[in-house]
Formats: C-alpha cells, sequence, structure tokens
C-alpha cells in the first residue's frame, strides 16, 4: 500500500542518490584515462588570448554576413587544430579568441585568411636585404608579353629538392639573373602614382584604405618599372598590407614567408578582357587557387627531414595543374598563401594525378595548422592581430586560489548559520551541500569531456552564487516544519506536511533561477555564458539533492527518538510555542463546553 501523502521510504530514495553518483564516478575512472579532474579555463589555467581585427581592402564597414561567416570558420579551425575549450567572440568588428591550456600557441595563426594560389615566378628571387639587378626584368606577362626566360631550377614542384640545391622553397645562393629579351609592354599603362581613393563613407578607416591602396599600386602594378621600383622598396621586415587583399588578376612583388627573398610573381588568371582570346594560356597564368583544393594533409617529408602539406585538387583544379606544369617545366612556380610565398620549387616535369604537395621547412605542428587552414577554408575577410596576449599558468593558478578561498568563506558562513539556528537540520544542510558539491564535481569532469565545457572564475562565481539557491532551499522545508510544529504538531508528523507544502514552494524558486540562467545564456557573450551554465546547472542539481537526500535525511531524523529532542533538533522554540498553542486551543475548548 501506498504511504499517505507527503510520507515516502526514505532509504529508497537515499539508495536512488548512492546509485548515481556511483554511476557518475564510474564514468569519471573508467573514461578519459581515468582522469578526475575538469578542463580548467584560460584563466585558471592559462592559454592564449588573440583579438582579430577585420579590414577590407577600401576601408569599409565589414558586413554582418562576412563577420558572422569568418567566426564560423575560426571555430571549424579551432576544431580541427584539436584544441578543447576554445571560444571565438564577436566584439563589434573584431573576434576574440580564447585558447586555454599550454598548447595554444596555434591561436595566433587561427585568423590566417588563407587565400591560396599558384603563381609563376618572373625572373629571379633576390635576397630581402638586397636592391634588385637592375638588368633583371620584371615584366608580367602581359597581352603582348613573352614568356620570361626561365633559371636554373632550385627544386622540383611536388618533389623534394636535390641535395646540392637550396633549401626547400628557397633559391639556390649562386643562380645568376638572366635578362630578359621582352621590352616592356607598350601597351602597358604607367600606373607610378597612386589611384585615387573613392569616396568613403563616414565607417571607412581612411588609414587601412590607403596602405592596402598605395601597396596595389606599386607592388600589383602593369608596368615593369613600377614593379621593379616596388621590388626595390619593398621591406620584408614589416606587416604586409596585401596579406589576404591581393589582386589575383594583377601580377605581385612580395615575400617569402621567412621574409628573406623577394618574388615578382605572374598573375594567377588573365585580364578579364583577355579571358576568352588565353583561354587556353597556362604558360602564363596557373588559375589555380584554394578553391581548387578538395583536401589537405601533412606528411613526413619521404625524401627528407621535416614536413610537408600534401594537397589533393578537385576534378577541375588536377586538370588546371597539369596543364600549367605541363606549359612550364623548368619554370619555378610559387605557393603563395596570403600573399606570402610558402614554396617556390621549380617544375621538373608536367605533374598530373590531380596531387601535389607545398614544402617549406615545416614543422609538424606548422604543417598540420596550414593544412587544417587550407582544408576548412579561406576567411571572407582579412584580419590584423591587434593583440595577442598570453595568459601565464601561474596568474591562472592564483585565480583559482583566489575564487576557491571566495567559495570556502561563503560556504562556511553559511555552515555558520545553519548550525547556530537550525542545529541537526543545519548538519542536514551541510551534509546536502557536500553531496551536491560532490555531483557537481562528476558532472564538471564529464562536461568537460563531452561536450568540452571548461571552468573559469565565470563559472566558480555561478557555483558561489548556486550555494545560497541551494540552501534557501533547505531553509524553505525548514521554516515550514517550524510552522507546522508551532501548530501543535510533533517533529515526525510535522515533515510530510511541510514537505508538501514547501516542495511547490521549492520547485517554483528553482524554476525562476533556471528561466533566469536560461536566458542569461542564450543572450550573453563570453564568460558570462560559463557563469549563467554552472548557475542552471547547478539550480538543477539542487532539485536532486533536495528531493533525493534533504527530504529522506529530514523523514529518517524525524523517526529517531533522539534525533527528534527538541533540543537537538533546533526546534525546540517552535515546540514550545507549539504547546503554548495547544493549551490556548485546550482551554478555550473547555470554556464553551462548560459555557
Amino acid at each position: 500500500m501506498a504511504p499517505p501523502a507527503g510520507q515516502i521510504r526514505p532509504a529508497k530514495y537515499l539508495a536512488s542518490f548512492v546509485l548515481i553518483v556511483v554511476a557518475l564516478y564510474a564514468l569519471v575512472f573508467l573514461t578519459g584515462n581515468g582522469s578526475a579532474k575538469p578542463k580548467l579555463g584560460i584563466d585558471l589555467q592559462g592559454g592564449t588570448l588573440v583579438t582579430l581585427t577585420a579590414r577590407q581592402e577600401d576601408g569599409a564597414q565589414p558586413s554582418e554576413e562576412a563577420l558572422n561567416r569568418a567566426r564560423d570558420l575560426i571555430e571549424v579551425r579551432v576544431n580541427g587544430l584539436g584544441v578543447s575549450g576554445a571560444e571565438v567572440v564577436r566584439d563589434g568588428n573584431n573576434l576574440v579568441i580564447t585558447v586555454p591550456g599550454a598548447d595554444s600557441e596555434g591561436a595566433k595563426g587561427l585568423g590566417q585568411t588563407a587565400r591560396l594560389a599558384f603563381r609563376k615566378v618572373i625572373g629571379q628571387p633576390i635576397p630581402a636585404g638586397a636592391a634588385p639587378n637592375p638588368t633583371q626584368s620584371s615584366t608580367p606577362p602581359s597581352g603582348s608579353a613573352s614568356t620570361p626566360p626561365s633559371a636554373p631550377p632550385s627544386q622540383s614542384a611536388g618533389q623534394a629538392p636535390p641535395s646540392s640545391g637550396a633549401p626547400q622553397g628557397r633559391p639556390a645562393p649562386n643562380l645568376a639573373a638572366q635578362p630578359s629579351s621582352t621590352p616592356p609592354s607598350s601597351s602597358a599603362a604607367p600606373s607610378s602614382t597612386a589611384p585615387s581613393t573613392p569616396s568613403a563613407p563616414s565607417n571607412v578607416d581612411p588609414k587601412v584604405a590607403k596602405e592596402i591602396q598605395e601597396a596595389k599600386a606599386l607592388r600589383q602594378s602593369t608596368d615593369p618599372q613600377v614593379l621593379q621600383q616596388a621590388a626595390l622598396m619593398l621591406d620584408c621586415t614589416k606587416a604586409d598590407p596585401l596579406r589576404g587583399n591581393d589582386d589575383l588578376d594583377k601580377p605581385l612583388v612580395t615575400c617569402d614567408e621567412k621574409g628573406e627573398f623577394k618574388y615578382t610573381l605572374a598573375p594567377v588568371n588573365p585580364p578579364k578582357e583577355d579571358t576568352e582570346t588565353k583561354a587556353d594560356d597556362y604558360s602564363n597564368y596557373s588559375r589555380l587557387t584554394g578553391e581548387d583544393i578538395s583536401n589537405a594533409a601533412a606528411n613526413a617529408n619521404p625524401n627528407g627531414t621535416g614536413y610537408v602539406v600534401n594537397l589533393d585538387f578537385k576534378s577541375e583544379g588536377g586538370t588546371k595543374w597539369g596543364s600549367f606544369t605541363a606549359a612550364n617545366v623548368q619554370q619555378a612556380v610559387a605557393v603563395v598563401l596570403d600573399g606570402e610565398v610558402m614554396s617556390a620549387p621549380t617544375i621538373q616535369s608536367a605533374i598530373s594525378g590531380g596531387s601535389t604537395e607545398i614544402s617549406g621547412k615545416f614543422t609538424l605542428k606548422e604543417a598540420t595548422n596550414l593544412a587544417n587552414t587550407l582544408k576548412y577554408g579561406a576567411l571572407p575577410l582579412s584580419f590584423d592581430s591587434s593583440e595577442a596576449q598570453t595568459v601565464s599558468p601561474t596568474l591562472g593558478l592564483q585565480s583559482l586560489k583566489a575564487g576557491l578561498i571566495a567559495g570556502g568563506i561563503g560556504l562556511a558562513l553559511v555552515f555558520v548559520y545553519c548550525m547556530f539556528y537550525y542545529r541537526l537540520l543545519g548538519f542536514l544542510t551541510i551534509l546536502s551541500l557536500v553531496l551536491s558539491g560532490v555531483i557537481i564535481y562528476a558532472f564538471l569532469v564529464l562536461l568537460g569531456r563531452v561536450i568540452g565545457f571548461t571552468l573559469d572564475l565565470a563559472g566558480i562565481a555561478g557555483f558561489i552564487v548556486a550555494i545560497g539557491i541551494t540552501a534557501d532551499s533547505f531553509i524553505v522545508l525548514f521554516e515550514r516544519l517550524k510552522d507546522e510544529v508551532r501548530e501543535g504538531r510533533s517533529f515526525r508528523s510535522a515533515v510530510p506536511r511541510a514537505w508538501v507544502r514547501s516542495r511547490r514552494t521549492i520547485l517554483s524558486a528553482d524554476a525562476v533561477s533556471f528561466i533566469a540562467a536560461a536566458v542569461l545564456y542564450v543572450i550573453a557573450v563570453g564568460q558570462v555564458k560559463g557563469f549563467a551554465f554552472t548557475l542552471g546547472m547547478s539550480t538543477v542539481l539542487d532539485l536532486v539533492v533536495v528531493f533525493l537526500v534533504t527530504h529522506p535525511l529530514v523523514a529518517l531524523a524525524s523517526k529517531s527518538k533522539f534525533l527528534s529532542n527538541p533540543s537537538l533538533s533546533g526546534l525546540g522554540g517552535a515546540a514550545r510555542e507549539g504547546a503554548a498553542h495547544r493549551a490556548a486551543t485546550t482551554g478555550k475548548t473547555t470554556a464553551v463546553k462548560e459555557a
């Protein structure tokens, strides 16, 4: 037969709670290599915080769609790099990336635009610290230009360099420039002066727009004399305003990624007005970009030290690569990423099959980062790393210590108050809070493994606030219990009635707290989400503890003669008021009968 309303079988509920705890900690210790530590956020374990500022070629305000697309792609790159607990948040035109842990340095390259292109090398690269050879031609292939002379091979495209050659992606130091027999094209319009910047709206950054336009006017001019002057003026030690903003339909003067050599490169595509007439011209134009890549992977260099990035082209991309390499045997081709030369091998023979590789003295980490960046796509915007901050683990440990001290002080004050005011019931409050902490800790460990949840200072603040919410549920039950005793009931008979009447209040209060936490989680950004998540999780687990632990323990205490002693249970004052209430009620009843 079922017990009366409000009465329960305490052993059944306590056993259910024990089974939940056992199941949780079985998952904690039997999964995840037995580690029983939650993942900590950047402010607790240290890590890297990078702020990326979006910039456009004309300095205009980036669109909402482009910023959201860039954020989504960076989030995918974070997952591909295997870092967990990372967060990408929009802050106006900025993207703020936080990556916790010691292996978070890769975050600094996550904002790479990753616009890949293959450009034919014109003439011969020159050292970054030297002036260009005045006899060297910088003539880009234009309407009437012939193919520039080839330089002796420094390495082969898709192959390791010969042992006597230069390092991968670098020209041999003893290569001499050969003069070009091609005079400057008379049809090329001089562009030695920067084109006038179009009138910009109020949200344009004139400085950014001016830097990009001036760099394009010099380093992407169709006038060979201007290109030669650009090579002389180019400083490879400074930030490149053309990073991710170069025009694929024009030649380019740029540096390699190490800043050691300067290159003059042909356009990727023929001029738009000559597209039809040069439809089959692969001797000057590769027509290959990152959009032609289907996959990228980092692998050890089979013929040397270091690592390479192997690329697989899509069907049309493989056809373009085969045609381009067949038309440019013994010519150098530059693999250009965001306007920088990653590698510049010499094509030894036609390469068919739709695959090739990028070499450049990569470490495994660099090759993996580059492969993932290319595989997941180019960003729709260019970004400047306006801030890159590394948070030390020492600072994180100090923050964690401060948070734990704050939580400990708050918990101790709750304990003192409960023991002073409720006595035995206060001890049950303390026990319930401890058990609540036990299951919360297990949830933190498991959530860190399943969804990558990381605990930060804001999350600890959420738990500290939740201590008050959890204790409030106990106080609602105990105060209702005192009210029942004041009405003349015994401890044992008061428990079921107090539970029925307080249960609705507890559910309503926790529902309000959970809804507030859920709304805050949805509309908040950054670390405030961590606060809302832990607050909501603690609120739900509060109900589990109240229903499966606190109420059953109070019911058990009420059935014990020793524990139900008013002076021990903390109900002495309420019991005296109840006795007076009964005496007064009895006296009134006797007086009515006598009358």
